[in-house]
């Protein structure tokens, strides 16, 4: 699932017009840079969440993205080689964003639809406003992930300037993420907004709302992460690698710089 719902208030006066994910970053929409990564790691299959200006990304990417035309010499592409897309189009719904929890919740039915008898209830989540260029999406992770029981495996980066005291701590022996006290002296690190999810942290007893969220309920993922990091069910590592929230003009900037 990748998140790309949000208003992006702090890179106004940009996203007046322009919602942030299909901002130009290195010569591409920065959203295409995860779906361009999500094909190469084998995905097939893609939700995208949406609200502010958000025909925009649908007309930007329609129902299928891939990293050839679609047709060469007659020979269509083959689904391995395609990222079919569906949108859980918050704005029309709901006349703005869920925020994190609410919309991944809103967008289970779409991501695992209840005739999909083979779903092992794993799913990616990202959000479309960083920019993380060498990070892989690998099928092993996916695997490890699901073979694990766990209901979150996250990925951690060094703490940026704009997050200095990070998020969440690391255990290195066991690799459980710690949901450390506010006095706690051990590290943190910044949540990379990469993650894996199993379907079953937006469900009771972690999650409350209803299935498919209807209402239109707006939660935020923290505190489910955190419940379940107190419980021992969320697993993390770091990614060492160039990663970028592209939060306001001057960092969007920055990775524009000739």
């Amino acid at each position: 699932m990748l998140l790309a719902a949000g208003r992006g208030e702090r890179m106004r006066p940009l996203t007046d017009s322009c919602p942030k994910p299909l901002l130009n970053v290195q010569g591409k929409p920065l959203m295409q840079w995860h779906l361009e990564a999500l094909l190469r790691g084998g995905t097939q299959q893609v939700v995208i969440n949406t609200a502010w200006l958000e025909q925009q990304i649908v007309q930007t990417f329609g129902s299928v993205f891939g990293l050839q035309p679609l047709s060469i010499k007659g020979q269509q592409l083959s689904l391995s080689e395609q990222l079919q897309l569906q949108y859980s189009l918050e704005g029309r719904d709901f006349g703005a964003a869920l925020e994190t929890a609410g919309g991944i919740c809103r967008a289970l039915p779409l991501l695992f639809p209840a005739q999909d008898s083979l779903a092992t209830g794993v799913f990616w989540v990202l959000a479309a406003d960083v920019y993380t260029p060498g990070f892989e999406f690998a099928q092993e992770a996916v695997t490890r992930f699901a073979a694990s029981g766990q209901l979150a495996h996250i990925w951690l980066v060094p703490n940026p300037a704009h997050n200095p005291h990070g998020d969440f701590g690391l255990d290195a022996a066991s690799g459980l993420a710690l949901n450390l006290p506010k006095d706690d002296p051990q590290p943190r690190y910044t949540y990379s907004t990469i993650g894996l999810y199993h379907r079953d942290l937006f469900a009771p007893p972690w999650c409350h709302m209803a299935p498919g969220n209807p209402l239109g309920v707006k939660a935020a993922l923290a505190p489910l992460l955190r419940a379940a990091m107190d419980a021992g069910r969320v697993t993390a590592e770091l990614y060492p690698g160039p990663w970028t929230d592209v939060g306001t003009p001057e960092r969007l900037a920055q990775l524009n710089w000739p």
